[in-house]
């Protein structure tokens, strides 16, 4: 079901004012999905001979609801409404990235750390939290802080198997586990609030040593296989165009901000130097580096070809065109407003994605051709 707002009033921009919620079937979004995305390669499925492992470190890409549970709340209509039909503590109309890949080796989504009632480990943890960064290193919930909580995780574990408890990973998974990093982009959000590029640009190094660290603290404890996102074009997310935006010479050609992507595009400059440096470095170790950014970049670049529209805009929040971000009314809010389809739309609040987009960038990540190696979770799979 799509939720739509029920003797709404259309807006020019496709969009509907608030009124009261009336499901409808969501046909035309998985006619859309079905039209532009590659399926998710069969291959990848049910190749396991035991239950899949990850461990999972980020941000809002990436959480499934550790913010949710550590601050005690869940997130107001409409999202979650194309696939959950009700708010499912991400931030999102409906799956995350993370969601794509746990589908694709046919596992559960992965359960926060945060989760207190009745959590289920026995396929890994998402230590990933919304506005986490590597910096500063003991505000929670820093790089820092959820490889910390990792290591407490890794060393009871298995005790407390041996003690009857279920519902978590053995001594012996952590070494066959996959572990997942996707962090970097609120470091270089921060940095631009109120930096100017030259001292954003300055600051990357320290940023690329806390997930040297984290990486380095994992292997000392056994990990082996690592998966690791760059960052995304920051330029091109409705919130810096409306914040950071002073004239049309700092856009390119497909009207993103060209500085944040720079200095984003340096950073992945370095993220792929210390990965290549890290596999020489540990012994027995996989690490894949993934451009996230040229995925991400070539859907907005190209979002006609794919069947989206208005890729700089965000399906919820308030504002009208071109971007449809308000700082003080964001998705949910009191004010909002939201498209009738999010399926054609790229950006869902301003800073996160649809479904629909995650669910190409996830394909796209699958296909191997963003991967250095050019390994996918399917390689991992039969290895676990």
């Amino acid at each position: 079901m799509i939720v739509v707002k029920e003797n709404a009033t259309k807006l020019d921009m496709g969009v509907v004012k608030e009124g009261r919620y009336l499901l409808v079937p969501f046909f035309t979004l998985y006619m859309i999905l079905f039209l532009y995305l590659p399926l998710l390669p069969h291959s990848v499925h049910c190749q396991c001979t035991k239950t899949p492992i990850i461990f999972n470190f980020g941000d809002s890409n990436s959480d499934t609801g550790g913010y949710a549970d550590g601050v005690g709340l869940n997130f107001a209509p409409p999202n979650g409404r194309t696939y959950f039909h009700q708010p499912a503590r991400r931030l999102s109309d409906g799956r995350l990235m993370i969601d794509f890949l746990c589908e694709s080796l046919n596992t559960d989504y992965l359960t926060p750390y945060l989760n207190s009632l009745a959590p289920n480990f026995t396929n890994g943890v998402n230590f990933a939290i919304i506005g986490s960064a590597t910096l500063p290193r003991y505000v929670p919930f820093s790089l820092f802080v959820q490889v910390s909580q990792f290591l407490r995780f890794r060393s009871r574990s298995p005790a407390l198997m041996l003690n009857g408890y279920k519902d978590l990973v053995g001594d012996e998974d952590f070494e066959n586990a996959l572990y997942t990093i996707d962090i970097g982009q609120n470091d270089l959000a921060a940095s631009f609030n109120n930096l100017t590029y030259s001292q954003a640009i300055e600051r990357i190094p320290s940023f690329i040593t806390e997930i040297k660290n984290a990486i380095w603290n994992i292997y000392e404890k056994g990990g082996k296989k690592f998966w690791v996102h760059n960052t995304g074009p920051l330029g091109c997310l409705p919130q810096k165009l409306t914040l950071l935006a002073r004239n049309a010479t700092e856009l390119d050609e497909h009207g993103c901000l060209q500085p944040p992507n720079n200095a984003a595009k340096t950073f992945n400059a370095q993220l792929r130097v210390l990965c290549e440096q890290l596999r020489r470095e540990l012994i027995n170790v996989t690490i894949v580096y993934v451009d996230i950014y040229s995925i991400k970049y070539d859907l907005i670049a190209n979002a006609s070809n794919y069947g989206f529209e208005s890729p700089l805009m965000a399906c919820c929040g308030n504002g009208g065109p071109p971007y449809n971000y308000n700082a003080n009314i964001n998705c949910g809010r009191t004010g909002y407003t939201v498209c009738h389809e999010g399926s054609k739309f790229i950006s869902w609040d301003g800073v996160h994605y649809t479904e629909a987009a995650n669910a190409i960038f996830a394909s796209k990540i699958l296909s191997t051709h963003y991967s250095t190696p050019q390994l996918s979770f399917n390689f991992f799979c039969n290895n676990m």
